[in-house]
């Protein structure tokens, strides 16, 4: 079987910035195996698949090198961008149904903006094992689908070395590590060995847990983003209610065939 694949580099303006993400248009869906094993095969954070299913509607699932995941920024916006640029470029919106329900893409030029639900953190007693695991103390610790450590500066976040091993042995499917920006209202790097991914470079979930806790201590529901990775990315967000807008840039890397 031969397949279209997309790479593409999301929250980001130029290539080998912020997070590729593989992207994979199907007539129909494959196997759970057969998705898994490409995106093992492709070994980024995430590879998208999507089937259309009515005019802008598409069903959209994620697949890391090791599980499949519930809800998946860089991807999603990834997806948009092959739909409005390869597929469908007449297309202002994108309706995806997800296993974390629907998600609405809309494009303004270059910028896309992806509408996914709030995950307010909770405070959480603090957890030796998280501080132990990042090699550092956190000020803050809360939880949600992740564990998100709240730090005093950029800079020591920009320092964590963490034991991957250890991050793996917490209950939450991940690590958020954050701190007030230096250039922005807010910088966070993601860790998630459990999912296979040591650190994944831009996460646009993870911003559903930050955006609300960032929003509430700022005062603001709009806020500027940075995820200091390696790779570096760029957000804006906006708390909405129970939802979160997450917007960016995406830059094309790739295009082409695999035979499965």
């Amino acid at each position: 079987m031969e397949l279209p694949i997309y790479q593409v580099d999301a929250f980001a303006s130029r290539v080998f910035a912020g997070n590729p993400a593989a992207v994979c248009p199907l007539d129909h869906w494959l196997s759970d195996a057969a998705m898994q094993a490409i995106a093992a095969e492709n070994n980024l954070s995430e590879t998208a698949f999507f089937v259309k299913t009515g005019a802008g509607s598409f069903d959209l699932r994620w697949f890391t090198p090791a599980i499949e995941v519930d809800l998946c920024g860089h991807a999603t916006l990834g997806s948009a961008f092959v739909i409005a640029n390869y597929l469908d470029p007449a297309l202002t919106e994108i309706r995806f149904q997800s296993r974390s329900g629907p998600l609405t893409v809309t494009r303004a030029g270059e910028i896309f903006t992806l509408d996914f639900p709030a995950r307010r953190p909770e405070r959480m007693a603090d957890d030796p094992r998280v501080a132990t695991a990042l090699g550092a103390v956190p000020t803050e610790t809360w939880c949600n689908k992740n564990t998100m450590a709240v730090f005093a500066a950029q800079a020591e976040v920009a320092a964590l070395a963490p034991d991957m091993a250890a991050l793996a042995t917490l209950e939450s499917g991940g690590v958020i590590a954050t701190a007030p920006g230096e250039d922005c209202d807010f910088v966070s790097r993601y860790f998630a060995p459990k999912a296979g991914i040591p650190e994944d470079p831009v996460t646009g979930s993870a911003h559903c847990e930050l955006t609300p806790y960032w929003a509430e201590r700022l005062g603001r529901s709009k806020l500027r983003a940075q995820q200091i990775s390696a790779r570096g990315g760029e957000l804006t967000v906006e708390l909405r209610q129970d939802r979160v807008l997450i917007s960016g840039r995406v830059a094309p890397y790739l295009q082409g065939r695999i035979f499965v």
